[in-house]
């Protein structure tokens, strides 16, 4: 029988729940089920998810929100070979504590200290808050328990380590990204786009406002607002302007369309570790503008608005087009160290040696 792996996520990128953790989890569990693995993976539900599906060849389990603490007698049912938790989670926790003997491994997507949260927390409900104070230490614990640790990023390799007190480094374990099989054709007029949320975290009013500065260059922002009344909030506020489109959520060709199009990806969140949004982005030879600098992206394939400088970046990005260039070394990063069979490769290696181990 092939070796069965479970991936324990927040979400799988479906049933409306469309966040990069969910895409890079159902990019991986996928990709691994191709290489012959059985892959199930344990998600709370969205919305009219069943209680368990077949999506890309892996078998998504479900559970309530509110039943998320009773939610461990679904990895001691799928009996796993090995447990792989796409960042930690409660679930980690409750698969830990559920079934001991199988390999247990964490990929950290996002880690968060406490300043980085106190950043945050206002674009969180309050259980969030409770979260944190009652459930993330066990959380943290069970990092230190596991089989394996490794980061999405290699910033963040340093921070992971004192965040969840490990001993030794963790390694890297990226995440996948399809590359084109042919080259985007770019606008022949400058054109900016937005991948994400639209929700306060995000700071998508920021874009809308660059917008304004630079009425010759075409905007288009993908993406729409957890919260119904934002969403229509910002499209009444910003819909009417010439040189911005407001597409809403988008998948597959048409998201795909877009990023060929564009010259540019504009991140305005408020917080960010390495988004799958700039991996997409640069497999699209798109430069980066962001007052993130996740692994040298902005730096080294685009401008790094440190300071929120954001029309000075993108006046520098389209002054002689160094947008291409910058797109082009983006483009050649992504292509050794994030295309898809690459990083799924990579993880079956890890697999089969712990296994081994």
């Amino acid at each position: 029988m092939p070796p069965r792996i479970c991936y324990v996520a927040t979400e799988f990128f479906a049933w409306g729940r469309w966040g990069g953790i969910g895409k890079a989890t159902r990019d991986i569990a996928s990709g691994v089920a191709e290489r012959g693995f059985e892959v199930h993976a344990v998600v709370p539900r969205g919305i009219g998810q069943k209680r368990v599906e077949e999506f890309d060849g892996v078998t998504v389990h479900s559970h309530p929100l509110v039943e998320y603490p009773f939610s461990g007698r679904l990895y001691w049912e799928i009996d796993a070979d090995i447990y792989h938790s796409e960042d930690p989670s409660w679930g980690t926790l409750l698969a830990m504590n559920s079934v001991k003997d199988p390999v247990h491994i964490v990929t950290a997507q996002n880690p968060r200290t406490k300043a980085d949260w106190r950043r945050v927390q206002r674009f969180y409900p309050a259980r969030r808050r409770l979260y944190n104070w009652l459930i993330q230490p066990g959380v943290e614990a069970s990092v230190r328990r596991a089989d394996a640790v490794f980061c999405q990023a290699r910033f963040v390799t340093r921070k992971t380590k004192e965040l969840y007190g490990l001993e030794s480094d963790p390694g890297f374990l990226p995440n996948p990204v399809e590359i084109p099989k042919s080259d985007p054709g770019k606008s022949t007029a400058p054109t900016v786009c937005f991948l994400g949320r639209l929700d306060g975290e995000k700071s998508p009013e920021t874009f809308f406002s660059l917008a304004e500065s630079f009425p010759d260059v075409k905007f288009v922002a993908v993406g729409r607002a957890h919260d119904p009344a934002r969403d229509r909030r910002l499209r009444e506020r910003y819909g009417d302007a010439s040189n911005l489109e407001l597409p809403g959520f988008l998948t597959g060709d048409d998201k795909a369309r877009v990023l060929d199009e564009s010259w540019v990806l504009v991140n305005t969140s408020v917080h960010e570790c390495l988004p799958v949004s700039f991996l997409e982005a640069a497999a699209h030879r798109c430069a980066i503008l962001s007052p993130h600098d996740p692994d040298g992206f902005a730096t080294r394939f685009g401008y790094h608005a440190a300071a929120g400088n954001y029309v000075d970046g993108l006046r520098w990005l389209l002054d002689g087009e160094r947008w291409k260039e910058r797109g082009e070394r983006g483009f050649r990063y992504v292509s050794g160290v994030h295309e898809k069979k690459k990083v799924i490769e990579r993880h079956v290696e890890v697999y089969e040696g712990l296994l081994r181990g």
